[in-house]
């Protein structure tokens, strides 16, 4: 299991934000329907509910992080500094997280999914490919919000 274009992704994502006020994280530009921090707390959610819950596997990221920033959502609120920086502290624990519950085979059957994309994943292994072409759109999608800020 390689976790390295998802951490890459993720570490990229940290970058492109750092130093950003919270007024920014949360600005929506004309012609976008989310922001900067909406992104990343979504590929947090996504790879959860990929990963975790497609195995059966009791998700590690608050419900309440994940019924904001699951699929089919857009930003609803403001998020203060202090939040900012839990997701973005959440970004990276969450890989390492992953990584060990990985280790420690703690996965259960997994569900087959058929995405958006227009690809069915199958097994835990599809789902963590799946999910790092997915976090790379989202920090791609970033850049372009960040550059209409």
């Amino acid at each position: 299991m390689n976790l390295s274009l998802t951490r890459q992704a993720r570490q990229n994502f940290l970058s492109l934000i750092d130093g950003l006020p919270p007024e920014a994280l949360n600005r929506i530009p004309d012609g976008f329907n989310n922001n900067l921090i909406w992104n990343l707390g979504h590929m947090i959610a996504t790879q959860q509910l990929l990963c975790y819950g497609l195995s059966g596997t009791p998700l590690r990221a608050n419900e309440e992080l994940i019924a904001a920033f699951r699929k089919g959502t857009r930003p609803e609120r403001q998020y203060s500094h202090q939040e900012a920086e839990e997701i973005k502290t959440l970004a990276i624990s969450a890989i390492d997280t992953f990584e060990q519950d990985w280790e420690a085979d703690a996965f259960g059957p997994f569900t087959t999914y058929p995405t958006s994309f227009g690809l069915t994943l199958h097994n835990l292994e599809e789902a963590i490919a799946f999910n790092a072409a997915h976090e790379a759109l989202h920090l791609g999608y970033a850049m372009a919000l960040k550059k209409a800020l």
